[in-house]
């Protein structure tokens, strides 16, 4: 979905704050479409004088007072026929700083399916019986949705998408007056829409205008409450059914760590004192317990089998991981334990002779950490790793006690910054490597993402590694450490002698660069399924966002063969 939004403003005896409003918004590029909601004289007259002067201003004028939601959809039906996309609606009082305009926008232009609302931050100046009688409505909010995820459902300041919201206005009535903001909010929820929320400062001004009028404006939102009420209950089984989706589609990262640390210690040792064989019996029961309890996962595990076109061996495939985490373990406290075979080692050491660094592209793909420990054992080889480890900590935790160079040159990637990305140019331009993951979206709420396909279904991937190859401006290659027999086998191939993301054009350059690494991804891991690690919904939202067009130029600067696993 293109993004090109306009700005909206109801208008009723606002003629104090309108100007500077208008202006504000002018100065961020927006066109302007004030809607005259029957105001007065002395408001009209500041209509007129904002729009004389400025083309890209333009006033709607209603002949009666009819409403603050009529209002907002008669600039937004006009909006949608000059062409634009979104709308950016403002209430005329003055309340909200639009020094946050820019964040709102920016999140609505990475969104464009989403309704982005600001989320109401109020000082001082609110009053006691607004702020808390808006706990009651969000509470009846989130009755209606039988979610949480409509944070606020009352403010003002919005960025509507447009094609949902009008169609949505042509089947229903939506509420004409203070009604209009929670009704439109809750019934695009109903009809798919969802909303995404930017924490705004709220204002009340000591000489503000309120149109509150307590009896009938109180009677209204009772009535819009009952009838959303009312319309929540033939809606349930799908709503239900939603959350569920929700629940399975949650980020990666914010899925919990499942074991403790005793038990990780505990198989560090069986490992020493028993050896391999013994531990790994142990690891059947234990293993047996996770697939019994954690359903989201068997459920993930079992869809991308499906789609790797493997036999469903859920079971083996927990028993993998498991195996894996008891190498990782191996690996750090003695890496002669663990063998890996590195026939790329040489051309590694070659790209790397002229004293500039590498950046590798790896995935939650075999062992990655069996490779960093082997990497450690070779002379003149320095690896920096880019890792989260807030759903891993126990592991971490673990593999530090085990070895105290576990922690070196690892950096957490929700901590990077301008200040990291200098010293990752500063250490590939004295011949380091940094090693950095592809496959999982990231960390950061609200970070670019994109859609590629993966196994034959559209998967999200950041855009992230790619940004980080331009800046870094170094050869990229792809690392997979895969176990092969009693070991594991080190695959190492060319995927960029540069990534360049011209000004133009760079989210294209940069999706591109991701479909091609989604396809080399899913040759690996269609040829080592029972080694991909991503125990979640790898496709959730990869349908909702946008894939490399057809015919779009891919990128050429690669050695990469696709469809050809190296030796």
């Amino acid at each position: 979905m293109s993004f090109n939004t306009c700005a909206v403003i109801p208008v009723f005896n606002h003629h104090a704050s309108l100007a500077a409003i208008v202006a504000a918004l002018r100065a961020h590029g927006l066109p302007v479409i004030l809607v005259d909601d029957g105001s007065d004289a002395l408001t009209k007259q500041a209509l007129a004088a904002i729009t004389a002067h400025d083309p890209q201003v333009e006033c709607l004028t209603l002949a009666r007072n009819c409403g603050k939601g009529v209002a907002a959809m008669t600039g937004m039906t006009h909006a949608g026929e000059c062409g634009f996309t979104h709308a950016l609606c403002v209430d005329a009082d003055g309340q909200h700083d639009l020094a946050e305009l820019p964040a709102l926008l920016a999140l609505a232009e990475r969104h464009p399916q989403h309704l982005v609302s600001g989320l109401p931050r109020y000082d001082a100046s609110v009053p006691a019986v607004r702020f808390y009688s808006r706990y009651l409505t969000h509470a009846l909010v989130w009755l209606h949705t039988l979610s949480f995820t409509l944070r606020d459902s009352m403010c003002g300041l919005r960025v509507y998408p447009l094609a949902p919201s009008l169609a949505l206005a042509a089947r229903a009535r939506l509420g004409a007056r203070m009604d209009f903001d929670t009704d439109i909010m809750t019934r695009l929820y109903w009809a798919g829409t969802e909303s995404l929320f930017l924490p705004t400062r709220v204002h009340y001004p000591a000489d503000g205008i309120s149109h509150f009028r307590m009896l009938r404006d109180n009677a209204r939102m009772a009535w819009l409450h009952l009838r959303l009420f009312l319309g929540m209950l033939p809606r349930i089984s799908a709503l239900l059914r939603r959350n569920r989706a929700r629940r399975r589609a949650r980020h990666w990262a914010r899925i919990g760590e499942r074991g403790s640390l005793g038990g990780l210690r505990l198989l560090g040792f069986l490992d020493r004192a028993l050896g391999r064989r013994l531990t790994l019996a142990v690891l059947y029961p234990v293993t047996a317990y996770f697939f019994v309890t954690h359903a989201p996962a068997r459920r993930a595990s079992r869809a991308f089998l499906a789609a790797a076109g493997a036999p469903a061996r859920s079971f083996r495939h927990f028993l993998n991981f498991s195996e894996c985490t008891l190498d990782k373990v191996a690996a750090w406290r003695d890496p002669a334990r663990v063998q890996v075979d590195f026939p790329g080692l040489p051309q590694l050491q070659a790209a790397l002779a002229p004293g500039r660094g590498v950046l590798l592209l790896s995935a939650h793909l075999g062992n990655i950490e069996a490779a960093r420990a082997l990497g450690m054992r070779v002379a003149g080889l320095r690896i920096n790793a880019l890792v989260y480890s807030g759903n891993a900590r126990k592991l971490g935790a673990a593999l530090t006690e085990t070895s105290a160079d576990y922690g070196a040159r690892l950096l957490e990637v929700d901590r990077i910054g301008p200040e990291t990305a200098l010293l990752l140019r500063e250490r590939i331009a004295t011949g380091e490597v940094v090693v950095i993951v592809g496959d999982r979206t990231p960390v950061t709420p609200d970070s670019p993402v994109v859609s590629a396909p993966f196994l034959g279904r559209p998967a999200r991937f950041a855009l992230g590694p790619y940004v980080l190859a331009h800046v870094l401006e170094c050869p990229v290659y792809l690392m997979f450490c895969l176990r092969q027999g009693p070991g594991y086998r080190l695959y190492f191939e060319p995927f960029a002698a540069r990534i360049r993301l011209p000004r133009r054009g760079r989210a294209a350059a940069a999706q591109a660069w991701a479909g091609r690494y989604a396809a080399r991804l899913a040759d690996y891991a269609g040829r080592f399924p029972l080694q991909w690690y991503n125990f979640f919904d790898f496709w959730a939202g990869g349908e909702s966002l946008p894939t490399p067009a057809r015919g779009h130029r891919q990128p050429t600067e690669t050695h990469a063969q696709p469809g050809k696993l190296p030796v």
